[in-house]
């Protein structure tokens, strides 16, 4: 069995999660992208341009347990261990409490919340057993079990538009702590990075939109829409030992918009 750390990133055939694809594969790791959309998937490994036994793509449902189980059953059967998860993949439907359906909710919180869980809950299970059957095992193998969620910075703060987003984001956090303090006997970490405005399919009209490219500029400090291997190198040291001993904690990567109490004058005025 290769020396390599095996990371699966879940929603990482595009956006945050292919970014932190490519970071893993630089740092030398072996990656699993799982992804719903196996087209999306399969052009992912062929532009990472690496061997199968470097990255592999599985097509799962993170909402469904078998899936989620048929994902670890591939991960082991390929690489033959699992020492990292990123939960990355989510969704986002558009409505308030006015009009979005319950159908709409209950996707978003699926995906989102409970697919986060079945997937963290399947690979805990697998580290705990590793770990209580290989008691010898060193401090720096111990610091490099870690489970990283991706959270929002609408964990925090609210758009009324995206509420079962901004829901699901909340619950995360909820579901960091709580598995972080689980999971901490064991010296498993677990903690979250919180996105703000990050160049991805989610933003892409913004860059064509003038108003609304400003509107986000007016409120973040830094002046700029943050690019995903930004945020992808957070979640590298969050997996890093040089973050063994933290735990139970978000990062927000949100160029000092959580910071901001009110809006910042335009570069143009």
């Amino acid at each position: 069995m290769s020396d390599r750390r095996v990371v699966i990133v879940t929603g990482g055939a595009k956006g945050i999660g292919y970014a932190c694809i490519r970071r893993f594969l630089e740092d030398g790791d072996c990656v699993v992208i799982a992804d719903h959309d196996a087209e999306a998937g399969a052009a992912a490994i062929a532009k990472l341009g690496v061997a199968e036994n470097r990255a592999i793509f599985v097509a799962c449902d993170v909402s469904d347990k078998l899936s989620v189980h048929n994902l670890i059953a591939q991960t082991i059967n390929s690489f033959g261990r699992i020492d990292v998860l990123v939960n990355n993949a989510g969704i986002i439907i558009k409505g308030g409490a006015l009009d979005l359906s319950v159908e709409d909710f209950d996707k978003v919180l699926s995906v989102n919340l409970r697919g986060a869980f079945l997937v963290s809950s399947a690979v805990s299970k697998y580290m705990v057993q590793v770990l209580n059957e290989n008691d010898d095992r060193s401090g720096r193998e111990r610091c490099q079990f870690s489970i990283i969620n991706m959270s929002s910075i609408n964990s925090v703060v609210a758009i009324p538009d995206i509420l079962a987003y901004a829901v699901s984001k909340g619950g995360m956090q909820q579901l960091t702590k709580a598995m972080a303090l689980e999971l901490a006997p064991y010296g498993i970490r677990v903690n979250s990075v919180g996105p703000g405005s990050i160049k991805t399919d989610m933003l892409a009209g913004v860059a064509e939109n003038e108003q609304a490219l400003n509107m986000i500029h007016s409120r973040t400090p830094l002046g700029r829409i943050g690019q995903a291997d930004e945020v992808a190198g957070v979640v590298a040291f969050l997996a890093s030992c040089d973050a063994s001993y933290i735990t139970g904690e978000t990062i927000y990567t949100d160029g000092g918009r959580l910071a901001l109490n009110y809006v910042m004058a335009s570069k143009d005025s």
